[in-house]
């Protein structure tokens, strides 16, 4: 430990002395020296201060005029809207999803697009051999796209290789989990490699203007595999959503520093890639010419794009005794059992002796609050076996206590459903004065709700 060292400062002057005496040497005064501990100093607080040494930088006022960053159109409408406009100028991207929903795919066909607009585009795959993934383009039709093109997993060498040139536009890495850095020790994969490699890319990234892309993996739990401040270190996240059993693919943006969140993607899985679907309505609707007991057409809002599903109950009645099963599928089954125990308390329909399923069709999960007022609906359609008219789309929060709450972009909503054919909509009762293109029917209480679909009014 540091000896401390002692000192005496003249209350008069401020002269300091290493040892005591009666008159200050500067000043004359007697008995004015008073001795003051200082603070500790040890060698290693001397190397590792922070508050001199440094490289002064210019703080500039936030309300400056700056060029705002410039964007790369891929030529994916879908893509480019997930990411706000495209992919901006020394930008990282974070792409995951589960294995074979098309990540590769889908930023092959992004760079072959860009490649083939004049961009310089640069693809590093570290789980194909360059090979396999020439094959691919030339599935998909794009085996002309001068898209540069290796099979490397060492951070330096690509590095290296970038490096010594002009920079590339766009660099794709697929993926991060097999990224290799010589500065660590440590398998590809693990989480200091995984961070390692991320922060040397995503500072060439910033350096030279380039905009990355990283694929990531994904675990059982649907969460990006590796250190979870690789997601703060990169300025988008998109998680890329669907079942292998549907075509259907969904690309949302769960962080964004360049545009909004929440915002999505659609696609369908084709024999020639991955397809565009400019209007995603049209997918989660069941055509059928007459009305269905317990569907219902619900005008979800993903970001600002209105899409509407259609959700499914069903409702079967079992013996006394028996236990009854609850069964969801794309909504939250925690929900589920709050509209249920709503509908017990406050309107008199009982569920106790029923088996309950709610499906959401076409492979979607709905998270809008919105919902609850059409899964209100729907189990009530199916207990009572009286449909809901075809042409209705049916929207609103539902409290405990039975009301039925306003929710955001009822407008929007309704203009989606009316552009699709529908011409009446079930709403909370505070939004039937707005203007819009469908009849109003407005519900302050889940029980006004119940006693018009079953004709107790």
């Amino acid at each position: 430990m540091a000896k401390l060292q002692k000192r005496y400062v003249c209350q008069s002057c401020g002269s300091v002395a290493s040892r005591w005496q009666g008159q200050c040497v500067d000043c004359s005064e007697w008995n004015t020296l008073v001795e003051e501990a200082p603070a500790v100093v040890t060698p290693f607080q001397a190397k590792h201060n922070l508050q001199g040494g440094g490289r002064a930088f210019t703080l500039v006022s936030l309300d400056a005029e700056v060029p705002l960053p410039a964007r790369l159109a891929s030529g994916i409408a879908e893509l480019d809207r997930a990411l706000g406009g495209g992919f901006v100028e020394g930008s990282a991207t974070l792409i995951g999803g589960d294995p074979g929903i098309g990540k590769s795919t889908l930023l092959l066909q992004a760079a072959a697009r860009l490649a083939m607009g004049g961009a310089d585009v640069a693809y590093v795959s570290g789980e194909e051999a360059a090979d396999q993934v020439r094959l691919r383009a030339r599935r998909l039709g794009l085996g002309e796209a001068p898209v540069r093109l290796a099979s490397a997993t060492s951070v330096r060498d690509i590095l290296t290789t970038l490096g010594s040139g002009k920079p590339p536009a766009l660099l794709v890495i697929d993926s991060i989990q097999t990224m290799h850095s010589d500065l660590i020790e440590g398998a590809p994969g693990t989480v200091s490699q995984v961070r390692a490699s991320s922060q040397e890319l995503i500072r060439f990234a910033k350096e030279r203007g380039t905009a990355l892309v990283l694929v990531g993996h994904v675990t059982k739990d649907g969460t990006i595999a590796g250190p979870r401040v690789l997601e703060h270190m990169v300025d988008t996240v998109l998680s890329f959503e669907g079942e292998r059993s549907h075509q259907y693919r969904i690309l949302r943006a769960i962080k964004n520093r360049f545009g909004g969140t929440d915002e999505i993607g659609v696609f369908a899985m084709q024999t020639e890639g991955l397809t565009e679907v400019s209007n995603p309505s049209s997918l989660f609707l069941t055509q059928r010419d007459e009305s269905v007991t317990g569907a219902v057409v619900f005008p979800a809002l993903e970001g600002t794009r209105p899409v509407l599903v259609e959700i499914q109950a069903l409702v079967v009645r079992l013996a006394s005794g028996a236990t009854p099963r609850r069964a969801v599928v794309g909504w939250d089954s925690g929900r589920l059992a709050m509209i249920l125990a709503v509908l017990e308390a406050r309107c008199g329909l009982s569920f106790s002796s029923a088996e309950v399923y709610l499906n959401v069709a076409g492979g979607y999960r709905v998270q809008d609050p919105a919902a609850d007022m059409a899964v209100a609906a729907a189990l009530v359609s199916a207990l009572s076996e009286r449909p809901v008219p075809a042409d209705a789309v049916a929207f609103g929060e539902l409290a405990l206590s039975g009301e039925v709450r306003s929710v955001a972009h009822g407008a929007l909503r309704m203009k989606e459903a009316a552009k699709l054919g529908f011409g009446q909509a079930l709403v909370p009762a505070s939004m039937t004065g707005e203007k819009g293109p469908l009849r109003l029917a407005g519900f302050p209480t889940l029980g006004r709700l119940v006693d018009h679909l079953l004709g107790r009014e």
